[in-house]
């Protein structure tokens, strides 16, 4: 399969997930992605995740998620022949990307600036906490911290619950995926000028960008100071998770059609015409009772056959999953959304969850295994120049 970043080159001095996820999306894409990381140490996921005995090799299942189809250089930055190293890969490079705090990179003489001058159709992008700007960009920053910051965690959870984090890193995500589509853009642009480009990922900017817009559209637009309301819609009713004969239920009612194919759903033709629920602003006024009342009748039977119901009357509707009940779909395998790989490391198999997408109706293949730390140093020096006697002095002297 021909990839459309094929032939693209990134050095990606990422570490965790925000740098890291944004550079296995392009990696996916079919660049060839190159994980510059400290000789012994590497990236820091190697050591992090829940089998033990996995990151005593430097291969943790945190480091398994997002780092298949990479290389890794094992290169040490902190000494001057390993900024040399740099730069002359950077000459040719098309992606630099890192996710330092802010002026790391220019303390090392390694500036999106100095590196530019080097080569001026590279793509230099930054990814951090706050951006390179403002009054907290010097701050250290993790995902929960984002949230707090964004709003999230304001909205999640209940009125008793809230404020609570995301059972996931979400904002850690939303900033990666941000940073891939304008790396990828940047790259489309630099074909048409020749010009490369400077990109400033603020994982707080791209939360408010995605996942809190809509909130805070509402208020900055209407005045409304939005509050937790657990597993519910903040924008139509009933749109939420609600309790059945045996467990939740997730049922989504954005249109005036589908809360009245759920009422035909459920058997419950009456509360179409009923004035606390006949518009969407009423129902949203009344949403609790309305729930009531839903719930009273869901717990007659169970969440599969009310689903059933639900979805041959147009209504969408699903189960609330575990992480194993989802692993184990029938969906992912025919979409082929994990895929299996021999990490020799760990002298077994592992599965790597692919890419959101199909490629010309086909899964995008997985490649290569996430690499151990250092695995292709010498193959990445060979190919810049270096001969075999370089390459030694540079081992011997630490660099590598």
């Amino acid at each position: 399969m021909s990839l459309p970043l094929s032939g693209v080159r990134v050095l990606d001095l990422s570490n965790v997930i925000a740098g890291p996820l944004a550079s296995y999306q392009l990696a996916l894409m079919g660049a060839e992605v190159i994980k510059v990381e400290v000789p012994g140490i590497g990236d820091l996921s190697r050591k992090m995740g829940s089998d033990l005995a996995a990151g005593r090799k430097q291969m943790g299942t945190s480091f398994l998620a997002f780092n298949a189809n990479k290389k890794s250089l094992s290169l040490n930055l902190k000494s001057e022949k390993g900024k040399d190293v740099f730069r002359r890969l950077a000459k040719d490079a098309d992606v630099v990307l890192e996710n330092f705090r802010p002026g790391a990179m220019a303390r090392l003489g390694l500036s999106a600036e100095a590196l530019r001058a080097l080569n001026p159709r590279l793509i230099y992008c930054a990814v951090s906490g706050f951006g390179q700007t403002g009054p907290l960009a010097q701050r250290a920053s993790y995902d929960q911290i984002i949230q707090g910051y964004c709003g999230l965690m304001s909205l999640t959870g209940d009125a008793e619950t809230a404020p609570m984090k995301a059972g996931l890193v979400v904002c850690d995500t939303t900033a990666a995926i941000t940073a891939a589509f304008a790396i990828a853009a940047s790259l489309v642009r630099r074909a048409t000028t020749g010009e490369g480009e400077t990109i400033d990922v603020s994982m707080l900017d791209s939360s408010l960008g995605s996942m809190t817009a809509w909130t805070i559209s509402n208020y900055l637009n209407a005045g409304n100071v939005p509050r937790a309301i657990g597993n519910h819609s903040q924008t139509s009713a009933p749109s939420g998770t609600f309790r059945t004969g045996d467990g939740p239920l997730n049922i989504v009612n954005n249109e005036q059609k589908q809360f009245a194919a759920t009422c035909d759903a459920l058997g419950l033709q009456a509360l179409k015409t009923d004035p606390r629920f006949a518009e969407r602003d009423d129902r949203m006024k009344n949403q609790k009772a309305l729930q009531g009342i839903l719930e009273a009748h869901l717990a007659t039977d169970t969440a599969a056959a009310w689903e059933e119901k639900l979805i041959a009357h147009g209504v969408p509707a699903g189960p609330v999953y575990t992480v194993p009940q989802i692993a184990e779909h029938a969906q992912l395998r025919e979409r082929g959304q994990l895929q299996t790989v021999h990490v020799a490391a760990l002298d077994r198999d592992v599965q790597v969850v692919g890419a959101g997408y199909k490629l010309g109706g086909k899964p995008v293949p997985i490649t290569a295994p996430p690499p151990s730390l250092g695995q292709h140093t010498e193959d990445v020096l060979r190919a810049a120049g270096y001969s075999n006697a370089e390459i030694d002095e540079l081992r011997n002297d630490g660099v590598v």
